[in-house]
């Protein structure tokens, strides 16, 4: 899954991306308010960590934003704010978590877990369809309980299509999933990537279809 750091303070940012990486998430940096705002507007993204003391304005600010216009994104909030009421004033302005600096990075990712376990979010440590298994832990892949290798790119594209099995995955959230803020990417790189894996899946046995539904996104189903 892709998160959104937003963190002014650059060398704190990093570290929280790492340890984030270490766990299995990939994560974008920005580092201001009106960063954020582009970036949640831009890129569909599974959670946000936010910091409150950002250089254009308070966090707050964004997270109120974001909740006046219904916008479900899980937040949790990362600052040196820590007393009572700022932590109420956090809550209610509509963070999912509201956690103070300094902090230790085990904490954070459980938290981010316990966040994304929720009703409609969407954490699963292992994910399955008919014989195939993914381990959301150790980005390991299964297929009739033999270790398999996919490549980086694909199993980002397994991961999100797994998540929602059964669903229609809007291509812009695929290229979201995969590529985050990083630019300019080809017009056909999502279809490139789903063609691999479908080969990738097909050579390993794994008993699942990838439909593409024109015009929409992916669907991935139990093969009959």
């Amino acid at each position: 899954m892709r998160l959104l750091i937003v963190e002014d303070n650059a060398e704190l940012a990093r570290l929280v991306a790492a340890g984030l990486s270490a766990a299995g998430y990939e994560s974008d940096i920005v580092g201001s308010a009106a960063e954020a705002r582009e970036a949640v507007s831009s890129v569909s993204y599974a959670a946000m960590i936010l910091d409150l003391g950002l250089p254009d304005g308070d966090g707050l600010s964004v997270l109120r934003e974001l909740r006046r216009q219904m916008e479900p994104l899980p937040v949790l909030v990362l600052t040196a704010r820590g007393g009572l009421q700022d932590r109420v004033s956090g809550l209610r302005s509509g963070a999912d978590d509201y956690l103070a600096k300094p902090f230790a990075m085990e904490e954070l990712v459980a938290r981010l877990e316990a966040i994304l376990r929720r009703p409609g979010q969407l954490l699963g440590r292992s994910l399955r369809l008919a014989n195939l298994v993914y381990d959301t832990e150790s980005r390991q892949i299964f297929v009739d309980d033999q270790p398999r290798i996919i490549s980086a790119r694909e199993t980002s594209v397994l991961e999100i299509l797994l998540r929602r099995q059964g669903r229609v995955v809007p291509k812009k959230n695929v290229e979201d999933h995969i590529f985050g803020l990083e630019g300019e990417v080809a017009s056909n790189a999502v279809e490139v990537y789903v063609s691999r894996l479908r080969k990738q899946l097909a050579e390993h046995g794994a008993k699942v279809v990838i439909h593409t539904i024109r015009g929409v996104g992916y669907l991935m189903a139990e093969e009959k």
